[in-house]
């Protein structure tokens, strides 16, 4: 049944269900912007590498295979090291982004649900305002590091085995998990008091709030059936097969053959391509749905008719869907399917961005009512 359309409110009849619902400068509100923009950059930054350095990564990964099976075929041994390093370098070029990309989104999560049990932390409102502009600080500076592993290396550093960004990477986890420690700590005295710092955030039936919740949850289940058929019927098969691979690859580079290697090259891509595509789809799918059910919790804070918030859940949950299933036909349509998915993470983008407006706009009215409401008090007092 259709919901029945309501006038949008103005700022002055909407003032005390804004005060007791988000506080301007608190914690709640720095972990759900923060963690907003969080999400928002990590699928931007995914976006960025999956167009200009994946695909280019893995023709690097091929080529350096190519030139050990030569150098194999060769026997000269000191050319496999030196080929089997620079396939380590390409290896690890690909992963610290891939980690910069996995952790910026996670403490973007994290941060969203922090935000909605910030009523049953039991500290100081300052004291929960340090810990969120602490918690984002650490959520930003954490896959910075991670990313800068690959260029800094060793560089300068007085350790034998860590360099300077991992240093920067371990800091800001310790830094993350110190905030998670407190916060656990603050729950602990209110499970013993049972006394809300501040207001819950208040429940709202509307079409919005329950297509994210509904759909969230789908998605969450389609990923988890997905990752089930994926490790029954094939992840065991593909790591046979990665192994069978290598090894013929290495006896026909031992025997000279190197057509063979060539061929054995282009299939050990191939698998690493299927492999990719199935983690990818399986892991993009879950977390858009967590994503989902996470924003359905904070839709009483997004300052905007229901109209427009209906637009932007419909985007976020096309752009859900869109992109995991044209990754998974990556590897039957090529670059018009990545270009797809690409899109579907663009959507996604677009819709935390029309969020995070309503979400600015809630806590601009709520300023200017706290504001007023002070101004009053003030009068009275004189």
């Amino acid at each position: 049944m259709p919901a029945i359309p309501r006038p949008f409110p103005d700022s002055a009849s909407l003032a005390p269900t804004l005060a007791a619902g988000f506080a301007p400068l608190s914690a709640r509100r720095l972990y759900i912007f923060g963690g907003i923009a969080l999400i928002a950059g990590g699928l931007l930054f995914g976006d960025i590498f999956a167009v200009f350095i994946l695909h280019q990564n893995a023709a690097r990964q091929g080529e350096a295979l190519s030139a050990a099976s030569r150098a194999i075929a060769a026997g000269n041994a000191a050319a496999v090291n030196e080929w089997f390093g620079h396939l380590g370098n390409v290896l690890e070029d690909r992963g610290t982004k891939v980690d910069a990309h996995v952790h910026i989104i996670g403490a973007g999560y994290l941060a969203l649900l922090l935000a909605l049990v910030q009523p049953y932390i039991a500290l100081s409102r300052q004291t929960k305002k340090s810990l969120a502009a602490l918690f984002i600080a650490g959520g930003v500076l954490l896959p910075v590091g991670i990313f800068l592993i690959h260029y800094i290396g060793l560089s300068g550093s007085p350790f034998s085995t860590i360099g300077w960004a991992s240093v920067l990477a371990d800091s800001a986890g310790a830094l993350l998990t110190l905030v998670l420690i407190l916060q656990a700590w603050g729950f602990w005295k209110y499970v013993r008091s049972r006394q809300l710092s501040e207001p819950e955030l208040g429940d709202e039936d509307s079409m919005s709030r329950r297509a994210l919740l509904t759909g969230g949850t789908i998605l969450v289940l389609l990923g988890l059936l997905h990752g089930a058929y994926y490790s029954g019927a094939l992840l065991y098969e593909h790591e046979r097969m990665e192994t069978a691979i290598l090894q013929r690859l290495i006896s026909a580079a031992t025997v000279g053959n190197l057509d063979a290697a060539t061929a054995e090259i282009n299939n050990f891509g191939n698998l690493a391509g299927a492999r990719a595509v199935n983690i990818a789809a399986h892991s993009h799918i879950i977390e858009f749905g967590l994503l989902a059910m996470l924003l359905s919790f904070v839709q009483p804070l997004v300052f905007l008719s229901e109209k427009w918030k209906r637009r932007w859940v419909k985007l976020l949950l096309g752009g859900s869907v869109i992109l995991p299933v044209f990754v998974l036909l990556e590897l039957k349509l090529g670059m018009l399917a990545g270009g797809i998915a690409d899109i579907g993470g663009l959507m996604v983008m677009v819709s935390l961005v029309g969020m995070l407006v309503g979400i600015l706009r809630y806590s601009g009215g709520l300023d200017v009512a706290e504001t007023d409401v002070a101004e009053a008090d003030a009068a009275e007092g004189a």
